[in-house]
């Protein structure tokens, strides 16, 4: 049994580096993973690379430093999947 099955993860900073690593990781284990990135073509390829690996993820265009982006990532990730179970706050 995967270890995250049927969790919701947000990563922020997923599009490159241990963000990119750490949203790999959590979509092998089951997870759902929110691609949070500032950048938004990186965001969608991790959520590409993601989806091909045969893990779940979506991209949410984020810039962590706007309390009104994170809100309304947070608003959206809950609407769209039920709920959060966990958070790796990886952006730099």
């Amino acid at each position: 049994m995967l270890r995250f099955t049927e969790q919701v993860a947000i990563v922020t900073g997923a599009g490159n580096g241990i963000g990119l690593a750490l949203a790999h990781a959590f979509a092998a284990e089951g997870a759902t993973v929110v691609v949070a990135d500032i950048n938004a073509a990186s965001g969608q390829r991790a959520v590409e690379e993601i989806s091909a690996a045969g893990g779940h993820a979506i991209s949410l265009p984020t810039d962590v430093s706007d309390e009104v982006q994170v809100a309304a990532m947070v608003e959206a990730t809950v609407d769209g999947l039920g709920r959060i179970d966990i958070l790796v706050n990886c952006a730099g």
